[in-house]
């Protein structure tokens, strides 16, 4: 996602799309592996249609909210398409992972 976030702020030149790109590749890297844990740590904990909407809207909430705190505080000139993207796909990753807990947990009951 680093070379992502390079893209959507590639009109600033280098000196205004390295940093982004830099932090989203380490941030992208880094929540992969808290949301997959995040996820396996909420499963079960809920049921009926709140276990299959609540985990994901807890990561993808918090995960939104920390890439707009990261790209707003290291001045990343265009924050919400350098955040769209892995936003987006770390929220569908969520939402097909959850889901197959989910299903998994069931068909084991």
């Amino acid at each position: 996602m680093g070379g992502w976030a390079l893209l959507a702020n590639r009109e600033h030149g280098l000196a205004g799309a390295w940093l982004p790109a830099l932090v989203q590749g380490i941030l992208s890297g880094a929540l992969t592996g808290v949301l997959k844990k995040t996820l396996e740590a909420l499963d079960g904990r809920l049921q009926g249609a709140l276990a299959w909407a609540v985990p994901p809207a807890i990561t993808a909430g918090s995960i939104l909210t920390l890439l707009l705190l990261v790209h707003t505080a290291i001045g990343t000139p265009e924050v919400i398409a350098t955040i769209a993207v892995p936003w987006s796909v770390s929220t569908l990753y969520a939402i097909v992972y959850n889901a197959g807990l989910v299903r998994a947990r069931r068909t084991a009951a």
